[in-house]
């Protein structure tokens, strides 16, 4: 993993970090069977087969704010040079103040060796703060990133997808269809897949993300990102999995990210860290 430090001119720090091409993307079968809560949160919304599909995916975010907080089981895997990379995390997300905690675990090195500590980042609008992350930083201290800064306005940088970006994400969905009806860790879902376009996405956006997916739809190779999502009974989003491509100093990279929600209702307490907790000096690679 690499994290590169600049200034700007005004003399703000500008965080930007990337994962080396490779580290990022999932596979289909990561979340089979995980231990999914199926109690509803008791809304009365009304099944979601009587919507539209382009109705019911366009406001999936709104539902996970009305849900408030969740727990979240993350992966990205990506294949480069003949090597399947995959960082997985998991955590909670609080939907409505759009700020979460998670735990990512980095893959093992080449050489097989799993020698890397797990990092902890906090997702907040606008900004993400990581604990063991890049060489040099001092164990007792954070790097934050604002994330309207990035390339891909964090959909990939820190190895997770974030929770709300990645519902917002199915404002820009067209062409979508319905795959019909399944289970998901014993909760019924919907299926529906289709593509979303990040630039439409992010001017629905919510005033909180629309600075990230605005950077993302400016840098990324493509606009046009294939998704699959799994929506319970009560229109809330259980799982998502979308097909980034972007480019970085070579060929073009095809990243997969997925997001499984569930144990709607948790609270989620979220406390960023002091001024004097944030590293400013330079990350090595590492």
């Amino acid at each position: 993993m690499v994290v590169q430090q600049y200034r700007d001119g005004g003399g703000a720090r500008a965080v930007r970090a990337l994962a080396v091409a490779g580290v990022i993307a999932v596979t289909a079968g990561c979340f089979g069977g995980d231990g999914e809560s199926g109690a509803s949160d008791g809304s009365g919304r009304r099944s979601v087969a009587a919507d539209r599909p382009l109705d019911l995916l366009g406001r999936a975010a709104d539902v996970l704010v009305e849900a408030g907080g969740a727990e979240t089981r993350t992966s990205m895997e990506t294949a480069a040079g003949g090597t399947r990379v995959t960082i997985r995390g998991q955590g909670a997300y609080d939907f409505r103040r759009q700020m979460g905690r998670l735990k990512v675990m980095l893959p093992e090195d080449a050489a097989g060796a799993d020698g890397h500590r797990p990092i902890t980042e906090l997702l907040a609008p606008g900004a993400l703060y990581m604990k063991n992350r890049g060489a040099g930083v001092p164990d007792d201290k954070w790097v934050r990133i604002d994330t309207t800064a990035l390339k891909d306005g964090n959909l990939l940088t820190g190895g997770v997808t974030d929770p709300m970006a990645a519902a917002e994400l199915l404002r820009g969905a067209a062409d979508v269809a319905y795959a019909g009806k399944s289970e998901l860790a014993g909760v019924t879902v919907h299926h529906y897949r289709g593509v979303a376009d990040l630039g439409r996405a992010a001017r629905a956006a919510s005033p909180q993300s629309r600075g990230a997916l605005s950077a993302a739809a400016k840098g990324f190779s493509k606009d046009a990102v294939p998704f699959d999502a799994y929506l319970d009974e009560d229109g809330r989003l259980r799982k998502v999995r979308h097909r980034f491509t972007f480019s970085s100093e070579g060929p073009e990279v095809s990243v997969v990210s997925t997001l499984l929600l569930y144990g709607f209702g948790l609270p989620v307490t979220v406390t960023l860290p002091d001024e004097d907790a944030i590293y400013t000096g330079e990350i090595r690679q590492g």
